[in-house]
């Protein structure tokens, strides 16, 4: 028999806060994260908005003597190092790690972390001076007078991917299994999906999962615009994130991160923890098909759905003992973009058969933008609140509809299901560029 994995502990940072219940009465509100972008001068950018982590310090998140080695981490980490300090606080394993009872062989770390913000200004202008226009061409020599004179050897390392996964494990003790995956706007869902593995086949007890990131940046926010990819509505940025409309021209980019700690569930009684909701089920596949394209039918988040409640042992095309379909709510990628969101109905479509349009499907992103890698986790928990009150988020700014959209989005209000009998199972969905496709099921739990 399979080992059962719970989660114990959620934590993240988003434009919206970093405390959950907080950031998730803001959500079932409807409030947007959305605004200007103010981390550096996007005037001229066809794309001049994002939704950004405000007034975050990292001093204010760790203890004194955790935060001590972590002064020169990159933004992202330390929007990780917040958020998984937050999950372990609710989780309650500090006290088990202060008394020398956390197997540190046994806790380990997935994380989907992207790459740190590039230091453009210094890049920049390491560029120029070694730029030679009457020959255009480099001059190599100058280039590098000019690097040892504006560029950092900590903040270029800082910027790796790794590095979030390396200060995380540093500063909660894991020396187990660890690991960083690069799917793009999958990854977080699939280090959580991996580490749930980790636990199932036993190589871990506990594993502190999650993604970070953030792209606000300019070569991060002129990389989307020139694919196209990205809202330009400049001239009303809060409703620019508009999932399933008609009316919908790209994503708004967002920022953040978002953490869990799952543990084997013998593991977690044992020690007297509570758990939040329990994973069920963790289906993966690739599209296989083009880089810059979605496969048409969504064949691969078909098939990542279906593994998904296959280990879950729910069959999303017959109805429960009450009469609803297995499944309660799925929480979309849901993007904003054209093709995502037709791609994604249909996948849906192809999974619950008659039953599509009686699932809640709605999109966050409306309100947090697309916090790319951190945007799995975050939605993630999203999915465990539902459970936990009964609420489903809404998808906001959704008032025309797409006659190829035409499921149940939850439009512009939060849903309340309890009078139902409540939220019992999620499906969340993550789906990169590139390909990658990604969900997770998870359910309330029951001893």
């Amino acid at each position: 028999m399979s080992t059962r994995v719970v989660i114990t502990g959620m934590g993240w940072v988003t434009p919206l806060g970093t405390d959950v219940d907080a950031v998730w009465r803001r959500i079932l509100a409807g409030e947007s994260g959305i605004g200007p972008v103010t981390r550096f001068d996007a005037s001229t950018f066809k794309t001049n908005f994002a939704a950004e982590v405000k007034g975050f310090d990292l001093a204010e998140s760790l203890p004194a003597d955790l935060a001590a080695g972590h002064e020169d981490a990159a933004l992202n980490t330390r929007f990780a190092l917040a958020a998984a300090q937050r999950a372990w606080e609710q989780s309650g394993l500090g006290s088990l790690a202060s008394s020398g009872k956390l197997s540190r062989r046994r806790f380990g770390m997935y994380l989907g972390a992207g790459e740190g913000p590039i230091d453009i200004d210094n890049y920049a202008a390491t560029n120029l001076a070694g730029w030679k226009a009457d020959t255009r061409s480099l001059d190599a020599a100058a280039w590098g007078r000019a690097a040892q004179q504006n560029m950092s050897a900590v903040r270029e390392v800082q910027q790796e991917p790794n590095m979030a996964l390396a200060h995380l494990a540093r500063a909660f003790g894991a020396r187990g299994p660890s690991s960083n995956c690069m799917t793009a706007c999958a990854a977080s869902t699939q280090a959580v999906g991996e580490a749930f593995e980790t636990i199932r086949r036993g190589d871990a007890d506990v594993m502190l999962a999650g993604g970070a990131h953030s792209m606000i940046h300019p070569l991060g926010m002129t990389g989307f615009i020139r694919l196209t990819a990205m809202s330009t509505r400049r001239d009303d940025p809060a409703h620019a994130a508009r999932p399933f409309d008609r009316t919908r021209e790209g994503f708004v980019m967002g920022e953040g991160a978002g953490m869990l700690i799952l543990e084997s569930l013998e593991h977690a009684l044992a020690r007297g923890a509570t758990p939040l909701a329990e994973i069920a089920g963790f289906g993966s596949s690739a599209d296989a098909f083009r880089i810059t394209d979605i496969q048409p039918e969504g064949k691969g988040a078909q098939a990542a759905m279906l593994e998904a409640c296959r280990q879950a042992g729910v069959n999303p095309r017959e109805p429960g003992p009450d009469g609803r379909p297995q499944v309660h709510y799925i929480s979309a990628h849901g993007t904003g973009t054209s093709e995502n969101d037709k791609i994604e109905t249909a996948a849906v479509k192809g999974v619950f058969g008659p039953l599509a349009p009686r699932v809640p499907f709605s999109s966050v992103k409306s309100m947090l933008g697309h916090l790319i890698q951190a945007a799995g986790a975050v939605e993630l928990m999203t999915c465990v609140m539902a459970i936990r009150t009964g609420f489903v988020p809404p998808t906001m700014n959704l008032h025309e509809p797409d006659p190829e959209c035409d499921l149940d989005y939850v439009p512009n209000a939060a849903r309340d299901l309890r009078e139902q009998g409540g939220v019992e199972v999620c499906l969340s969905n993550s789906f990169g560029f590139g390909g990658q496709n990604d969900t997770i099921a998870v359910r309330r739990f029951r001893a």
